[in-house]
């Protein structure tokens, strides 16, 4: 069996050039059907036993929120993990207020819990206070927030998603066309790993476009946000055609984009985005929906690692890697029924 503390390497990217990206483009249909971003076992599931106890030890679950699938999912496998481990779970829900986040993560620094885990956030707010939980000798450990003040930080590799993704998207429009981009999110790393993945990738592909400017998704109230400003992008271009996909960072501004369009009756233009939530895989298995693909995470899988990683680090296994990545897949109508079985949303 693997070690358990070996991260899964990030999917491998040659430095190709415009004529190399140009093939990769055309194979990227037939090769991402297949799941070369695969949901198979990685090292970080290793067996439950080989985890030393967390007994005794109180570790504080920061979420920036969690209404969002990825979101909620990864905050409650992180208690239960805790739990299971013997551990006592602090549980901190800032309901996507960073004002509160502020004020939750300060509160740690006087409560000195064993460790903290912080879950998401844009770098700017939290990482001046995750420095001063570090600073306070509290062990920080992040989830899908790459930061120097973390001791490691679980996620899945959104280097490799991210332009397969876009290599995925490119495939799809025969490598020319306008997109439409939402780009709300860029302080939060993730989001801004898979958005300079995509704008790497067109860099090679010249004839695709992206319109501007770049909508904002905006959180609450995403879905209904994302279908407004697709309805409006739609009577600004009217003519089948002029725009061949949208692309978002996650996929709840996708699923409201996908909403729009079948209300419109402008299904020829295809959506793109990443997290895997169950609406949105079901949309992408259904053969007449514009939702193309989405490149699906395992965010019980990263929660419950992050606390393993944890109870490791606690029972002195200081060498632990920077970044532990968890698999994820690109989720295509080819694919998406047993994408659904693999994360259990059937």
């Amino acid at each position: 069996m693997s070690d358990p503390n070996t991260p899964l390497p990030p999917a491998t990217q040659p430095q190709l050039g415009r004529r190399g990206l140009l093939k990769a483009g055309i194979a990227a249909g037939a090769v991402l059907a297949a799941g070369k971003l695969a949901l198979d076992a990685s090292p970080a599931q290793a067996d439950d036993a080989d985890v030393p106890s967390l007994k005794g030890k109180r570790i504080a679950i920061s979420a920036t929120g969690t209404d969002h699938y990825w979101d909620l999912k990864a905050y409650q496998a992180q208690i239960e993990e805790v739990k299971r481990l013997g551990g006592e779970p602090i549980g901190l829900d800032a309901g996507r207020d960073d004002k509160k986040l502020v004020a939750q993560l300060q509160t740690l620094i006087a409560q000195r819990p064993d460790a903290v885990i912080q879950t998401l956030g844009t770098l700017t707010v939290i990482d001046p206070w995750l420095k001063k939980i570090k600073d306070a000798g509290i062990p920080v450990f992040t989830a899908d927030v790459p930061t120097t003040n973390s001791i490691n930080n679980t996620t899945s590799d959104n280097f490799g998603l991210g332009s397969s993704l876009a290599l995925k998207l490119v495939s799809d429009i025969g490598g020319e066309g306008n997109i439409v981009v939402f780009n709300g999110f860029y302080g939060v790393p993730v989001c801004a790993i898979r958005y300079d993945e995509l704008k790497h990738v067109l860099k090679y592909y010249p004839k695709v476009k992206i319109l501007e400017p770049e909508l904002r998704d905006v959180i609450p109230n995403t879905v209904q946000d994302a279908f407004a400003q697709i309805t409006a992008i739609l009577s600004k271009y009217p003519e089948k055609g002029s725009i061949k996909a949208i692309w978002s960072a996650w996929d709840v501004p996708q699923l409201g984009a996908t909403q729009a369009l079948v209300a419109a009756g402008r299904t020829e233009i295809l959506t793109y985005g990443v997290d895997g939530s169950p609406e949105v895989v079901e949309l992408v298995k259904d053969p007449k929906s514009p939702a193309a693909a989405v490149a699906a995470q395992q965010p019980a899988i990263i929660g419950k690692t992050a606390v393993q990683n944890v109870a490791r680090y606690l029972a002195g296994q200081t060498n632990l890697p920077k970044e532990t990545y968890i698999s994820s897949i690109i989720a295509t109508k080819a694919n998406a029924a047993e994408v659904q079985k693999t994360l259990g949303q059937v």
